[in-house]
């Protein structure tokens, strides 16, 4: 075992036995090596992974601020992630789409059977009413708007993975632009489907919400011309 897996497993396990919670300060790099027989680069190595996967926040210096401090912010290194795999095709986008599609019916099926209020989700449809909005920012609302409406699913997993999916294709879709002929009327569409899935979740129907959020989303990547296996669009565009 590399000596930087000894200092992560041993934080994993303290983590579990509750010996170390979220807010506390780890020791110093020099302690922490003592402890566990480790050099101290391995020690800041492995805090420079944790630091990646988004599980301690690290600050240089001396005194009360500095040294590691133990956080959780899973959604940026799930998204980083994700998207860098996807860039490397290691995940298809097609597969990002359909795992997305299984993920959100779900989610919206689980938010309307959840009963909880929907104003977030309306301001966000009353943002994207905008007749003088733009394609892109539009989009930007749509990616909100979903994942809005999984985190009502009250998943927190859910909502974070939902985030990272979108996150991971978003220059597909944001490369999708020039090739709609008629936005004007593709975001009409859109829009009375957006409503539409919200309808289904207020009226607490989780079989009709799950039916039109994933015909809503397949639809999107047909109507839109997006071929999903094809190489990323350049990000300029």
């Amino acid at each position: 075992m590399r000596t930087t897996e000894t200092v992560l497993q041993h934080i994993e396990a303290q983590l579990q036995d509750r010996s170390l919670t979220v807010g506390m300060r780890l020791p110093g790099e020099r302690a922490l090596a003592e402890q566990l027989g480790v050099s101290r680069g391995s020690v800041r190595e492995a805090l420079q992974v944790l630091a990646a996967m988004g599980v301690v926040r690290r600050a240089v210096g001396s005194g009360a601020d500095s040294g590691a401090v133990l956080i959780a912010e899973p959604l940026a290194p799930l998204s980083s992630a994700l998207r860098l795999h996807v860039a490397t095709q290691a995940f298809p986008v097609s597969e990002v789409v359909e795992t997305r599609v299984l993920l959100e019916s779900w989610a919206v099926a689980g938010a309307a059977r959840a009963g909880r209020p929907l104003d977030g989700l309306v301001a966000l449809l009353d943002r994207m009413d905008d007749p003088s909005l733009d394609v892109r920012d539009f989009l930007r609302l749509d990616a909100q708007l979903h994942v809005a409406m999984a985190e009502l699913s009250g998943n927190a997993l859910v909502g974070a993975i939902m985030a990272s999916l979108r996150s991971s294709i978003e220059t597909y879709v944001q490369g999708s632009v020039p090739h709609v002929a008629d936005w004007p009327a593709l975001l009409d569409t859109l829009r009375a489907e957006h409503r539409a899935v919200v309808a289904a979740i207020a009226a607490g129907d989780p079989a009709l919400a799950s039916d039109r959020v994933s015909q809503h989303i397949r639809d999107f990547y047909v109507v839109s011309g997006l071929h999903l296996d094809d190489p990323p669009p350049d990000r300029a565009v």
